[in-house]
């Protein structure tokens, strides 16, 4: 190879050399620099390439940019901001409420209601999703700040301060939500003033009257009070009146209208253990009624209709007539067991059931109708048949009393109707005489002779019976009498309940 060749290698090797020996001295002085800038006693502001990234989540937060870009700083390494060391928790006995031996601590309490979950008339309770915020000062946890900003915990600095121990009276259930961990928010300020806000989800009693039922306006009440201090100890109350309870304008409910929200308070006495502050939450739901109008009444309504459909059917069609109110009665009894089984067995009368038992007796005397209807008709049948009989008989056996005063003719052709035989009223059969013998026509002529004495009497009983004798004007009647007086308990009804 010649010289000159190999002088030049060596020199570019000898330039590759020089330039990465800068470059590993200019990073060793950046490293030393930043190490400088990171000792303890130094804070971020002071760092002259160190920009904090305001507003980034996730692990971005925090992070510093420049040489160590993915660098997390770790403010909880300093030891002034150590919660133990600014709120002192270990130098005081959180076991004890605040001003311990003192006057009462008030507690001032707000709620804003997330959901109304649900009613229940069977159970009798309602469950609620709220969020529950007491307002207290502990000047055990005041701290110095030259900001004067408050700080924010979760639920574990909570297990080592005191905080008001308030329960739900009358509650069946309740929790805490945990998802992703506890819903639970401490916030102290530099002047000892305490926020504990939770969000719980409670099922409480609700003591409800159904006796205007399903026309009815329950108010249920859901209450706070502390479990172990009394009003000598702590002091409960609305931290802004009215105004502490605050609503989800989206909150709604299948079956009920909610119609106001509003807060009272009042002291508790418990015999064993003295007096209570205690809040209330105070809320008034009025029932939907049209979804049973469809379920209940248009149903009960329409049966009724139907079970008057008989009085138009002839009196002779008794499979039709009979199934009919059969029909009708025993739908009336599913309509009843229907409702009755959703509702809680109360001992006292609902309106849904008033109004159901009165059209079930109007379907139940539908059918009563008819059987006097059927039972009239074969009495009749049969005196009929009996007095044709007799008339055959008596027509071969009396003279002719052609010529007697006060006599009537009428013909009789075996088949007479009902206004033939109500003719006969008031009239004595003096004798009867047949026509031609050899006529095979079965008429007869009747001549009756008027019993002047009996008239007036028998009129007057005939007249009272005639609606009995005749089925067909029982028929008549009820085609009236029944819509009548069911239009009329409706508007009873629904004036009185409405």
């Amino acid at each position: 190879m010649p010289c000159n060749a190999r002088v030049l290698l060596l020199l570019l090797l000898s330039l590759i050399l020089m330039a990465e020996s800068r470059k590993l001295g200019s990073r060793r002085k950046r490293w030393s620099e930043l190490e400088e800038t990171l000792k303890p006693g130094k804070t971020l502001g002071e760092t002259p390439d160190a920009v904090v990234l305001v507003g980034k989540t996730g692990l971005e937060a925090g992070m510093v940019n420049g040489p160590l870009s993915r660098k997390i700083i770790d403010g909880t390494k300093t030891r002034k901001l150590k919660t133990s060391h600014l709120l002192r928790v270990d130098e005081h006995d959180f076991t004890m409420r605040p001003a311990f031996a003192g006057p009462a601590v008030p507690v001032g309490v707000d709620v804003q209601v997330e959901s109304l979950d649900s009613i229940s008339e069977v159970d009798m309770d309602f469950t609620m999703t709220l969020y529950l915020r007491h307002y207290w000062k502990d000047e055990r946890l005041a701290f110095p700040s030259a900001t004067n900003k408050s700080m924010t915990f979760d639920g574990r600095l909570v297990k080592k301060i005191w905080v008001p121990d308030v329960f739900f009276v009358h509650s069946k259930r309740s929790f805490i939500h945990d998802t992703t961990t506890d819903n639970i928010m401490l916030r102290v300020f530099p002047d000892g003033h305490v926020l504990y806000s939770l969000r719980v989800t409670v099922t409480a009693a609700c003591n409800m009257d159904f006796s205007r039922f399903p026309l009815d306006s329950q108010t249920c009440t859901l209450e706070l009070e502390s479990y172990a201090y009394t009003d000598e100890d702590l002091m409960l109350y609305w931290k802004s009146g009215d105004e502490s309870l605050s609503t989800d304008d989206r909150i709604s409910l299948s079956q009920f209208l909610i119609q106001k929200f509003h807060t009272t308070s009042r002291l508790a006495f418990y015999s064993s253990t003295g007096w209570y502050n205690r809040l209330y939450i105070n809320f008034t739901l009025r029932r939907h009624i049209f979804f049973f109008l469809l379920q209940t009444y248009f149903p009960a309504t329409l049966m009724v209709m139907l079970s008057w459909v008989s009085f138009w059917i002839d009196r002779r069609a008794v499979p039709a007539r009979v199934s009919l109110g059969i029909t009708t009665v025993l739908t009336m009894s599913t309509i009843i067991t229907g409702v009755n089984a959703s509702m809680p067995r109360v001992s006292y009368i609902k309106a849904v059931d008033i109004y159901l038992w009165v059209s079930f007796v109007f379907v139940f005397l539908s059918v009563l109708e008819y059987a006097a209807v059927n039972y009239l008709t074969t009495v009749r049948d049969g005196k009929d048949r009996k007095l044709r009989e007799k008339l055959k008989e008596q027509s071969q056996t009396l003279p002719c009393t052609c010529g007697m005063p006060h006599t009537k003719t009428m013909m009789l052709d075996g088949m007479y109707s009902e206004a033939d035989a109500n003719s006969l009223a008031g009239y004595t059969r003096a004798s009867m005489a047949a026509e031609d013998p050899s006529d095979k026509q079965e008429q007869m002529v009747v001549h009756l002779t008027l019993d002047n004495e009996s008239t007036e009497t028998k009129k007057k009983g005939i007249r009272s019976f005639r609606i009995i004798q005749n089925t067909h004007t029982i028929d008549t009647y009820s085609r009236m009498i029944f819509p009548g007086a069911y239009i009329l308990f409706n508007l009873i009804y629904w004036c009185v309940y409405c």
